[in-house]
C-alpha cells in the first residue's frame, strides 16, 4: 500500500503525522501551565496537594507525547534533526533540563524523609511550566522566523554563531508565540483544576485565572498571527528548490489551502467559546475540552502552513539555500514507508490513551481522597 505512494505524498504523510503530535503536545502542556499556578490555586497544603496530584494524574501523557513528537521527527526528517538538535543545542538542553526536574519532582515531592522539602519540587515544578512552554513555543517559532545555521552538499549542518539557538529569544515575534504558549497552557490548566478538582474554592480561583491569563494570551497570539500573515515568508520554487523570499508568504498558504483556513478559524472559535463559557457560566467544568481541541486544531494548521504549499518549514537566515523542506530534509522513500506501516497503530495508542485518561479521571479528586490515599505526588 504505502510502498505505492510517491516520496513527495510520504514527506507529506509524515508532516501531517508529526504535526499532529506536535498538536497534541501544546494541548496537553495544560499541565506545564496548572504547574505555574499550585500557589496560586492553592493556598493551603491541602489544596496544593490535590492541585499536585490533579496534574499528577496526567504528567506522563506529556512526557511522552514529547519524546513520540521528537521519535517521530528524528526518523521522518533526520537533517532537520541533526541541524536543530546539533546545532541549537542550549534551547533543546534547557528543553530536556526542565522536564528530568519535573519528573523527579513528581517523584519526590511527598517521598517519606524528603530532605529538601516540598517547596524545592513545587519550584522545580514552575520552572518546569515556565521555561519548558516558552523555549517549546520560542522554538517552534523558528519555523517561521528561521534559524542561523548553514547545510553543506553533504549534508552536515553548521550553526553560524556561538549562541546555540538560544539567540531566537531576541526575535520579538518568537516570543511573542512563546508567551502565547505559556498563556495558553495556563488557561487550559485552570480549566482542567475546574474539570478534575471537586473544590468550590479552587474552582472559584481557577475561574478567576481564565481572565488573568485568557487576557496576555490573547494579545500575544494575535500579535504572532497577525504578524505571520502580514510577514515575507520563505518560498521554494518547485522546479528549481531554490528558495527566496514572498511578501505575505504565509496569507498566500492560507488562501491557497482553504482546508487548512477552516481548520484555524475552527480552532480559534473553539479555544475563545471555551473560554468564554468557562469564565461566564455558573458552573461551566466542560470548557477544557472545547478549548482544548481548539488548540489542537489551531497548532495543526500553523505546522501545515510552515512546512506546506513549497514552504521552507525550517529556513536558514544565514544561508537561504541551506533551508529545510520536507523534500530536502527527509528520510528515504523506503523508511518513511517502513514507517508508515508502523503509523497504522497510532489509532490504537490514542484509543488506549483516551481509555487511560477517562479511567484515571472517573472520579475527582476531593479532599476526602486526598487525606485517604496512600500513594500522592
Amino acid at each position: 500500500m504505502f510502498e505505492n505512494l510517491s516520496h513527495l505524498a510520504l514527506q507529506q504523510y509524515w508532516w501531517v503525522i508529526d504535526s499532529l503530535l506536535g498538536s497534541i503536545l501544546v494541548f496537553l502542556m495544560f499541565v506545564q501551565g496548572g504547574q505555574t499556578l499550585i500557589y496560586t490555586i492553592g493556598k493551603s497544603k491541602t489544596e496544593r496537594t490535590m492541585v499536585v496530584n490533579a496534574l499528577g494524574r496526567k504528567w506522563e501523557f506529556t512526557f511522552t507525547t514529547l519524546v513520540t513528537f521528537g521519535g517521530a521527527m528524528f526518523a521522518s526528517f533526520p537533517l532537520f534533526y541533526s541541524t536543530s538538535f546539533g546545532g541549537a543545542y542550549w534551547v533543546w538542553m534547557a528543553i530536556l533540563f526542565c522536564f528530568i526536574i519535573q519528573a523527579v519532582a513528581y517523584e519526590f515531592r511527598s517521598k517519606p524523609n524528603n530532605v529538601w522539602g516540598a517547596k524545592t519540587f513545587e519550584a522545580f515544578l514552575f520552572i518546569n511550566g515556565l521555561l519548558g512552554t516558552i523555549l517549546i513555543g520560542t522554538a517552534v517559532g523558528t519555523f517561521f522566523n528561521g534559524a542561523e545555521f548553514t547545510v553543506n552538499e553533504m549534508n552536515q549542518s553548521r550553526w553560524a554563531n556561538p549562541y546555540g539557538g538560544l539567540e531566537a529569544v531576541l526575535n520579538i515575534h518568537n516570543v511573542a508565540l512563546g508567551l502565547a504558549v505559556f498563556f495558553l497552557a495556563r488557561v487550559l490548566g485552570s480549566m482542567y483544576f475546574m474539570n478534575s478538582i471537586e473544590d468550590d474554592n479552587i474552582f472559584n480561583r481557577s475561574k478567576k485565572q481564565l481572565l488573568v491569563s485568557g487576557i496576555p494570551f490573547l494579545v500575544f497570539f494575535l500579535f504572532f498571527a497577525i504578524r505571520l500573515l502580514v510577514m515575507d515568508g520563505f518560498a521554494v520554487d518547485t522546479k528549481t528548490g531554490v528558495v527566496s523570499m514572498e511578501s505575505f508568504k504565509y496569507l498566500h498558504n492560507l488562501m491557497a489551502m482553504p482546508v487548512v483556513a477552516i481548520l484555524f478559524v475552527v480552532g480559534v472559535a473553539g479555544v475563545l467559546y471555551g473560554l468564554i463559557k468557562s469564565y461566564l457560566a455558573q458552573k461551566h467544568t466542560t470548557g477544557i475540552w472545547c478549548a482544548g481541541g481548539g488548540t489542537i486544531l489551531v497548532v495543526f494548521s500553523l505546522f501545515l502552513l510552515a512546512g506546506f504549499n513549497n514552504t521552507a518549514f525550517y529556513p536558514s537566515v544565514a544561508d537561504l539555500q541551506s533551508s529545510l523542506t520536507i523534500q530536502n530534509a527527509s528520510s528515504s522513500h523506503y523508511t518513511l514507508t517502513a514507517m508508515s506501516y508502523v503509523s497504522l497503530m497510532v489509532p490504537f495508542v490514542i484509543a488506549y490513551i483516551v481509555w487511560a485518561w477517562r479511567a484515571i479521571n472517573n472520579k475527582k479528586i476531593d479532599i476526602e481522597e486526598i487525606q485517604a490515599e496512600d500513594h500522592l505526588y
